[in-house]
């Protein structure tokens, strides 16, 4: 074992688990990796508990007793992800206060289908808000072009957010744009901002699994050494965004006022291709005030062959650019690329979540009470 985990904390890297279920709850794994391996956040998405629900028998107990009260199928899954989002924030309060509210937070995600639908993400992020109830949880809201509106209003009403399904520059300005107005409705109204936190969830592998795929069918050396670059590249650009929204003047009049600058997160970052390091996304994304959100494997590969050498961002603005320019070259879109990602990665949080909906009802009518 290494002391990867411990230095990339040390840099400025919050390490969040991309995962959670009941079992690691109940178990104390989540305890463990709290304690352990430097593990300061969690987040959950649509398929994480569809994954978690429809495998072992950890919510049988919780399942019975919402058939035997005859609760719709939606009802059922808001009543199950709260209450594990409401017990992981629990086991994660003592860092989420140790931090001053910056970490030991838990990521709960508006439902998928309402990604575009500005008004209805905004009513679904004020009642998961209510559901969970605990300062150190962080709504989630996709990045599409009507969920920039729905980051505004409920960071303005007081509401932190982690905003996910960023693939794009244009659109990662986007969205601090759309933090920044948030978070001056919110000083407007009069709400201590100092209470308002967010991430911008900034999607690193899927990019290269793209893109690499558009390489191959090129076929050239040419296109060949492209691979496996655009990824750390567009999130090093992202970072250089970042840092110059966040040196800006609108940023100062907000900061002065106590409010809390939107960390980038790396989130995407286990590795899809097996021929690249498995903690390529760790090791080349270090830099301050940001987080990496994990899943477990790549959590344990960073601990056993993490090579952590400081900030591997700082510097490389010039190169991200170059390499994101010969992607370009080679004939392969840009723009093309991000929004089909964009796209699909709706679609794919639908789909587990209608999966989701499927799967419950199945166990509901299975464990529903015979009548009489």
């Amino acid at each position: 074992m290494t002391d990867a985990l411990k230095r990339l904390s040390e840099e400025g890297v919050a390490i969040w688990l991309d995962d959670l279920s009941r079992q690691r709850i109940t178990s104390g794994n989540l305890s463990e990796l709290i304690d352990q391996q430097h593990v300061v956040g969690v987040t959950t998405n649509p398929t994480i508990f569809q994954k978690a629900i429809s495998s072992g028998d950890g919510y049988d107990q919780q399942l019975a007793d919402l058939a035997a009260r005859k609760v719709t199928v939606e009802e059922a899954i808001r009543m199950i992800t709260t209450a594990d989002v409401r017990d992981a924030a629990d086991i994660l309060r003592p860092v989420f206060d140790a931090t001053g509210g910056q970490d030991g937070r838990v990521s709960i995600e508006v439902d998928p289908r309402l990604a575009h639908n500005t008004r209805a993400t905004v009513a679904e992020a004020r009642q998961l808000a209510w559901l969970v109830d605990r300062p150190n949880t962080l709504i989630k809201i996709p990045a599409t072009k009507a969920g920039l509106p729905a980051i505004t209003e409920t960071i303005g009403n007081g509401i932190s957010v982690n905003v996910t399904l960023i693939f794009s520059l244009d659109r990662y300005r986007e969205v601090m744009d759309a933090y920044l107005a948030g978070l001056e409705k919110a000083k407007a109204k009069g709400l201590d901002v100092s209470k308002i936190h967010s991430v911008a969830s900034f999607f690193v592998s899927r990019v290269d699994t793209e893109i690499d795929k558009r390489i191959d069918a090129l076929g050239t050396d040419e296109a060949k050494a492209a691979r496996g670059k655009a990824g750390v590249a567009n999130a090093r650009l992202a970072y250089q965004a970042y840092e110059e929204v966040f040196s800006s003047d609108r940023w100062s009049a907000l900061e002065n006022a106590g409010a809390n600058k939107q960390r980038p997160l790396w989130a995407s970052t286990g590795v899809k291709d097996p021929a690249y390091k498995p903690t390529l996304y760790v090791d080349e994304l270090v830099a301050p005030n940001t987080v990496n959100t994990m899943p477990e494997a790549t959590l344990q590969a960073t601990e056993e062959k993490g090579e952590i050498t400081g900030n591997t961002i700082a510097g490389t603005y010039e190169q991200a650019r170059a390499e994101l320019d010969a992607v370009e070259k080679l004939g392969i879109s840009y723009d093309d690329v991000v929004q089909l990602l964009e796209d699909e990665g709706v679609e794919k949080f639908e789909a587990s979540w209608n999966d989701l909906l499927k799967s419950t009802e199945a166990v509901l009518e299975r464990l529903a009470p015979s009548e009489g």
